[in-house]
């Protein structure tokens, strides 16, 4: 059922690939947005209002993907995986070039930053269909006891996304002056987009379809309208997908997005301190997050994530202080903790979420259900916590909206079953009539 080896690598490495390139585009601009984006599109607002103007059209992202995900996740279910990775990949990459091109508001007023919120909704709609087909494809071509790993690699793309766009990001802010870097230099990594997608076309291309949903094709069983049939017949897995993720998102964005508001605005320490704390931890994410993966398919699934809730839940306590030491050492290893904690949850997330739903409606119920918890955890999370701190002047009240929203995270495990022994053929049972709905083979 699974493809040979070599395709099995092949598969994984296409996915690596887009998903770094899809996730270096998507944090070029959660990163722009903290250190370039208040200045150039919002410079008549005061400073506070214009951080917050702009992490608000960073959040209109996360409203896309939801959508990114029904659309794209409907033609993964029915036209293939592989064709529509294709397209997502396009779509983010042209979108991202474009954002390397676009005027600032002293050239033509508020039209500039419109613009700005709708590129960003396109590469939101990209990213949304993404994550499902790259996680997809590496989970039903391989080892079914290496599934775990397998899925895992595509996660990888979010700390290599990261790594290659912060990076950029801070040799050109290094070796250019302020002025330069705001008035032209960091476009340089966007418009860099428009070439390295070429680099995941052309080994996307080279792949085959997943054996799973070419079996499904050749039945002739696939699903007519896979979102409606996923809400009739996998709601609790749903549900589960939804709010084991929000805990994982509000973690991760404090931990590399509103860090860098923190140390800038509040401690006054250079930029480059958050951006090389976090580029360290992410750099160290590379291995750990497969290493979970694997460790997954050892223990199961949920050891491994509920052990990355607790690190993080208790770790969340202690980042804020070692960031207030304003010592460099200090805050890198308060950024490398958070980031373990957070490769924990995050190296088996991607095969729990998919193996809660069937083959014939996999790409639909898995994209829907981690992209709309997108929305109420990466979205919001840097503007809560910026709220937050402002109402209450104190980092006790960030820590505990991410305690909160693990424990959601907790919730959603618990109403799971162990994922790592489902067979990922298996078809659900007719839903019940009382109690939650639509519970599938895994849930029955």
């Amino acid at each position: 059922m699974s493809g040979s080896t070599q395709q099995t690598r092949r598969v994984i490495l296409a996915s690596l690939i887009g998903t770094s390139l899809e996730w270096y585009d998507f944090f070029l601009y959660t990163t722009a947005a903290t250190l370039v984006f208040p200045k150039l599109f919002f410079p008549s607002l005061d400073p506070f209002s214009a951080t917050l103007a702009s992490l608000t059209t960073n959040a209109v992202a996360f409203v896309a993907r939801p959508l990114g995900g029904v659309v794209f996740g409907h033609f993964g279910d029915r036209v293939g995986r592989k064709t529509v990775l294709v397209v997502t990949l396009l779509v983010m990459g042209v979108s991202t070039f474009l954002i390397g091109v676009l005027p600032g508001y002293a050239a033509v007023g508020v039209i500039a930053p419109i613009l700005l919120a709708l590129l960003r909704f396109v590469q939101g709609l990209g990213l949304g269909g993404e994550w499902g087909g790259a996680v997809i494809m590496s989970l039903e071509h391989g080892d079914e006891r290496r599934r775990g790993f397998n899925a895992s690699w595509p996660q990888v793309g979010v700390p290599a996304g990261y790594v290659l766009a912060t990076g950029l990001l801070t040799l050109l802010s290094f070796v250019q002056s302020d002025e330069a870097f705001l008035s032209w230099g960091w476009r340089v990594p966007f418009l860099l987009s428009g070439a390295l997608v070429f680099v995941g076309l052309w080994v996307r291309l080279k792949i085959t379809e997943s054996p799973l949903f070419a079996e499904v094709d050749q039945q002739g069983a696939k699903a007519k309208m896979p979102l409606v049939e996923v809400l009739r017949t996998h709601p609790r897995a749903l549900l589960s997908a939804f709010t084991a993720r929000i805990g994982v998102d509000v973690a991760f964005y404090t931990f590399t997005a509103y860090i860098i508001v923190y140390i800038t605005t509040q401690l006054s320490l250079p930029r480059s301190y958050a951006l090389n704390a976090v580029l360290i931890g992410s750099a160290l994410q590379l291995a750990l997050i497969p290493l979970f993966g694997a460790l997954s398919d050892r223990v199961g699934r949920r050891p491994v994530y509920l052990a990355g809730v607790a690190g993080a839940a208790v770790w969340v306590f202690a980042f804020f202080p070692l960031l207030d030491t304003k010592s460099f050492p200090l805050i890198a290893v308060a950024a490398i903790v958070a980031l373990v904690t957070h490769a924990a949850m995050y190296g088996p997330q991607a095969a729990f979420i998919a193996e809660l739903f069937s083959t014939r409606l996999r790409y639909s119920g898995a994209s829907m259900g981690y992209q709309v918890a997108g929305i109420v955890g990466g979205a919001l999370a840097p503007i809560i916590a910026l709220q937050l701190f402002q109402a209450y002047q104190t980092t006790v009240a960030v820590s505990i909206y991410v305690v909160v929203a693990l424990a959601v995270t907790t919730l959603g495990l618990a109403i799971a079953p162990e994922t790592r022994d489902l067979d990922l053929t298996a078809e659900p049972e007719p839903a019940p009539r009382r109690g939650i709905p639509g519970q599938i083979g895994p849930f029955a």
